[in-house]
């Protein structure tokens, strides 16, 4: 029914289906930001956690009784270190999106959305029609003049602390711009949580910026912190909200019970180990600007190439080298690159090797 559709996309070079990798690579494709996903003595801690509990599955929504104490432990012990009043688990960052954009724009309201902002919330954004204006792509002065020219009384704009292709960070002068308008500010910290910030706490703390009630955070526990699942934190009145009116919330079984006890786990780790995994990341960063002359932000770095077809090759003859890297196409970027994840679970020594051959081949 659909041959033709495939076809086009396999002329083009666009064609995608799910691979099982084989797990020796060296994995330097993944969101597995500091090496968390193979530290199987975390998953033994997380066991242990539930050991306490008679229920270990979610079993229903949050709102029945899917509920768990893990759920509500990790909500506070997060919301605390991040210095936001509450906290919601929520099952994924796609729901997490949906969640957010869906409900709290009401009908008087309007939402500025990053023309790169993540396809979840993009997606979630369709259900508003003309309540949704999209800035150019971290330009704090187009959003000024758009948030001028709106007449709506509470205006709500939504930004990604790292951007995931690119891994260009949030411009600080957006944050400045939703502070003076009064703005309330979703940041989508997905791929800077446990990656920016003194203690690894993401970009609000990068950036030194104190949290106020306007301010809402969410991201996903499938990155950095090692496990599967979502976050939201924010003011007790948009938690409060959030449970009342986001479908993705009330009508979705909540998280699994061990992928949050993992992710507790995880996130008391990076707390306890954020100094030395900062030096790790700083070791990257450091080695990528002096050998390539490229500084970067986070640990994603994103390298251009001429085609579909060279992107497929190039990560074809790395895999044959023994490294994993993503080959990203069209859509989902507007010209292919090979993004490369200077994960702390990759040794330097395979990092160096792997981006030598990744320029060999482009020279």
């Amino acid at each position: 029914m659909y041959e033709n559709e495939i076809e086009a996309l396999k002329r083009a070079g666009r064609f995608r289906e799910r691979k099982l990798y084989d797990d020796t690579l060296q994995d330097l494709a993944s969101n597995d930001y500091l090496g968390l996903s193979t530290k199987k003595k975390h998953l033994k801690k997380a066991i242990k956690l539930l050991e306490d509990y008679e229920t270990i599955s979610p079993k229903a929504s949050m709102l029945v009784n899917g509920y768990h104490p893990i759920h509500r432990i990790f909500e506070m012990e997060l919301a605390e270190a991040n210095s936001f009043e509450d906290g919601l688990i929520v099952g994924s960052g796609f729901l997490a999106n949906m969640a957010l954009i869906e409900s709290l724009v009401r009908k008087s309201d309007i939402l500025f959305m990053d023309e790169e902002y993540h396809a979840s919330g993009v997606l979630a954004s369709q259900l508003l029609g003309d309540r949704v204006v999209t800035f150019k792509h971290n330009d704090a002065e187009d959003l000024r003049e758009k948030l001028e020219a709106s007449p709506a009384k509470r205006q709500i704009i939504a930004i990604e602390g790292v951007y995931s292709m690119s891994g260009e960070l949030a411009k600080k002068e957006i944050f400045d711009l939703a502070e003076e308008k009064q703005a309330l500010l979703i940041v989508d910290e997905a791929h800077s949580a446990g990656v920016l910030g003194w203690k690894l706490q993401g970009i609000f703390e990068h950036y030194g910026i104190p949290i106020t009630k306007r301010h809402i955070k969410m991201g996903t526990l499938g990155k950095a912190y090692g496990s599967y699942g979502a976050y939201i934190l924010a003011s007790n009145e948009i938690i409060s909200f959030l449970e009342n009116r986001a479908k993705s919330v009330i009508y979705s079984t909540a998280p699994s019970v061990i992928d949050t006890a993992l992710a507790l786990v995880n996130f008391r780790y990076i707390r306890k180990k954020a100094e030395k995994l900062r030096e790790e990341i700083q070791k990257r960063q450091q080695f990528v600007k002096q050998t390539y002359g490229i500084e970067l932000q986070s640990l994603i770095l994103p390298i251009e190439v001429q085609s579909n077809e060279q992107a497929l090759y190039l990560q074809k003859g790395l895999m044959a080298q023994g490294y994993l890297v993503g080959a990203i196409r069209q859509p989902t970027v507007a010209r292919p690159i090979l993004r490369v994840i200077l994960s702390l679970g990759v040794p330097m020594r395979e990092i160096r090797h792997a981006l030598a051959l990744i320029h060999h081949n482009l020279d």
